[in-house]
């Protein structure tokens, strides 16, 4: 049975390979297939109603573009799992958001480092606070088995630094240390700052008690025991190239940026919001996002930033409804009584689709959502004000990244004198959009995804056009 069980392992690592000679680089071209393993967590990989998406996912697709072969994502539920396929090569490449570590570093061949990540001391707010690895003994902590963090703690402790005691718990993701925090199961856990800053709208009451340790790099790691100098070679240009161009960056944004700008409070307010008044609505949002070809859940995230889902809202300056359409709005789009949750989710909604239809062609998604949201909130006319002036300082006026660092000039004047539409209230409209992008992200994480194929990884949703071509090709 031993005997078999070996055999069979030698023939899973043929059949990934393709071919029992040549370097691992010559063995993704020859079986024309980039073999990639993931965490299922929300900062790599993961299904949403559309199919696969997650920022490790975007990126290992452009790798595969770049090699000339399709992707085959495989996915771990573990952090041992992800190194158990490397170790059997069942797969190239671990692209799982796996911090740099000498141990591992020891064993398996890695990547350059493609972002940066800081081991982070999480504990419910209003109890008590360590501000210290000292102030951490005698208190019950949870960590990722198989983790980096692990071994940051046994070196603290055989230091001598605090008496300290964890419990590592198996899985793939940190949100289970988070549940564990916030169900009082655990007083602290250790998770990386990028996990922690995607999920703590989903866990509000948790903070960051303080830094563990000093930024380390992420990186991918590759399969041992193989000739994988090529591939790495090849690798390390590839994500070069990204950072260069500003492609890494973007997709930090496209994945992450919705993290920013958005407080623990409303973090709070909107998931008690979200279990206690949105079910009432849900229906309605669904039917009328049907109607309008939207997502139900950016829908909801629009309405619920306008007015918490309350139909009868009314500001000081005459807006009203769920949708909160100003008087002349709603004439425009045929809303009849603005007190009407359907009539103003219906009036919200077209006013929407008729702003994204104004924009330039070129625009694509998801800026092109996230623009026409600034517009709804600030006016076609100063929108456009911000992208000249993103034009004007190089920037690029088609990207909310972008665009977004010039709204707040709108409330300067040397810059304001200088467009058509002068003043306005640049850093509202940048506030707006980016809560109505975190309350989306919460919703598309409450909800179960379906099975429905996404369309293929294009490279130039990503990649702008001057480095397309000849600049992602072989080296």
């Amino acid at each position: 049975m031993a005997y078999h069980a070996v055999s069979m392992a030698l023939l899973g690592a043929v059949l990934l390979t393709g071919c029992t000679g040549g370097d691992s680089l010559d063995r993704i071209r020859a079986r024309g297939e980039l073999v990639v393993v993931s965490r299922n967590s929300p900062t790599t990989y993961y299904l949403d109603k559309s199919g696969p998406t997650g920022f490790e996912y975007a990126l290992a697709g452009l790798l595969a573009q770049d090699l000339g072969v399709q992707l085959k994502m495989q996915t771990a539920f573990s952090l041992t799992g992800v190194f158990r396929q490397l170790q059997r090569s069942e797969a190239d490449v671990a692209a799982a958001g796996l911090a740099m570590s000498s141990a591992r570093a020891a064993v398996y061949p890695h990547s350059i480092p493609y972002a940066t990540l800081t081991p982070q001391v999480v504990y419910v707010a209003g109890s008590y606070r360590p501000r210290s690895v000292e102030d951490m003994a005698g208190m019950s902590i949870s960590v990722l088995e198989g983790s980096s963090h692990v071994k940051l703690l046994r070196e603290l402790r055989e230091g001598g630094s605090a008496q300290l005691q964890w419990r590592e718990i198996a899985g793939a993701d940190s949100m289970a240390l988070l549940e564990r925090v916030r169900s009082g199961e655990s007083q602290l856990a250790v998770v990386n700052s990028n996990e922690f800053a995607v999920q703590q709208s989903l866990y509000p009451r948790l903070k960051v008690a303080f830094d563990l340790g000093a930024e380390r790099g992420m990186v991918w790691y590759l399969a041992p025991g193989i000739d994988n100098a090529r591939l790495r070679t090849r690798i390390d240009a590839f994500i070069r190239r990204l950072r260069d161009s500003g492609t890494l960056a973007r997709l930090r944004e496209r994945h992450f940026g919705h993290t920013d700008g958005v407080s623990r409070i409303d973090s709070h307010t909107f998931t008690l919001n979200m279990h206690n008044t949105l079910p009432a609505y849900r229906d309605l949002i669904q039917q009328v996002a049907a109607e309008y070809q939207l997502d139900w859940r950016l829908l909801a995230a629009i309405a619920y930033q306008e007015s918490h889902w309350d139909p009868r809202a009314t500001s000081r300056t005459g807006v009203r409804g769920m949708m909160m359409l100003t008087l002349p709005t709603a004439r425009e789009m045929g809303v009849k009584n603005r007190l009407q949750a359907d009539q103003s989710l219906r009036g919200g909604a077209r006013y929407l689709k008729n702003i994204k239809r104004r924009l330039p062609e070129d625009i694509r998604e998801p800026d092109r959502t996230w623009l026409a949201l600034a517009a709804y909130n600030i006016g076609m006319g100063h929108l456009e004000d911000a992208r000249v002036l993103t034009d004007r300082q190089s920037g690029n006026p088609g990207s909310w990244r972008d665009v977004m660092a010039r709204l707040p000039l709108l409330q300067q004047s040397k810059h304001y004198r200088s467009v058509k539409y002068g003043y306005a209230r640049g850093f509202e409209a940048v506030t707006y959009v980016q809560n109505i992008r975190h309350y989306y992200s919460i919703l598309q994480w409450q909800d179960i995804p379906d099975s429905k194929p996404r369309p293929p990884l294009r490279i130039d949703d990503y990649v702008p056009a001057a480095i397309r071509g000849s600049a992602l090709r072989a080296l």
